[in-house]
């Protein structure tokens, strides 16, 4: 981890300003628009060019959110983050002209909250930060909340720990995230646009992030990834978590896109 200058926690934002971002960005004319949007819509500003200014600019007044390009110099956006993740967390949204699936998934993997691929509309941007902001600031569960269970899995969202048959498992902060939503509400299907609203707090943005979160996801509890038994797919909605899955050899739900296909049984409605 590198050793970064002592934390000085950022000044009180004054009166009325809703709280500070940090803009890393080495365009200089990307991050004249989004720091003009932002401040406009109310909250103080920090500004860095690269990765090593951004994480002096972090260590010096922590931000409450960092929109956080991707391909900076000297040190990418992934690399930023995972620094700046390592001494505390701070909501991160990725800006970045690299729409591949495999880049949104290392970001989000990497600690990211959202990822936005540019060219981008700087009012959707401040709603993005808006919405992170507001989920990062809900209270936390109470210390003696009860775990949640279910389908050989154990959450406890005090300790934002989780287990699979006595097994602990790694999941990354949305990930938990989902799965408890999930467990709240076992056998009731959800589509994706259900699970951005609910789960992420986004009322817009590409619903690809549930896919990917629920593939990785599956991959963390299922015995067999590629026929999932507790996270189904429900064939024209999108998932549901069955605590009592079915036997084994039974047909799982599978299609193009990761939603199943018809089959002459019926379908989950």
């Amino acid at each position: 981890m590198e050793n970064l200058p002592p934390t000085r926690h950022a000044e009180p934002a004054p009166r009325g300003v809703r709280g500070l971002v940090l803009v890393v960005d080495d365009d200089p004319t990307v991050a004249e628009v989004v720091v003009g949007y932002l401040r406009r819509a109310g909250y103080a500003v920090d500004q860095a060019d690269d990765g090593p200014a951004a994480l002096r600019r972090f260590a010096a007044h922590r931000p409450d959110l960092v929109v956080l390009d991707l391909m900076l110099p000297a040190m990418d956006g992934f690399e930023v983050c995972r620094r700046m993740r390592a001494h505390g967390p701070v909501p991160v949204i990725m800006l970045t002209a690299r729409g591949d699936e495999e880049d949104r998934v290392l970001g989000l993997e990497t600690g990211a909250d959202d990822y936005v691929t540019k060219p981008f509309s700087p009012r959707e941007l401040v709603l993005r930060v808006d919405s992170v902001l507001r989920r990062a600031r809900v209270a936390p569960p109470p210390a003696d909340a009860a775990p949640l269970c279910g389908g050989g899995l154990v959450l406890d969202p005090a300790s934002r720990q989780a287990h699979r048959d006595g097994r602990g498992l790694a999941l990354t902060l949305r990930e938990f995230d989902l799965l408890a939503f999930l467990l709240r509400h076992p056998g009731k299907a959800f589509g994706r646009e259900e699970l951005m609203r609910e789960v992420w707090g986004w009322d817009f943005g590409d619903p690809s992030t549930v896919t990917v979160h629920i593939r990785r996801l599956r991959g963390k509890v299922e015995t067999d990834p590629a026929r999932p038994r507790l996270i189904r797919t429900v064939w024209g909605v999108g998932y549901r978590l069955d605590v009592r899955p079915a036997p084994e050899g039974a047909e799982t739900d599978r299609g193009p896109g990761g939603f199943p296909a018809p089959s002459s049984q019926g379908r989950s409605r």
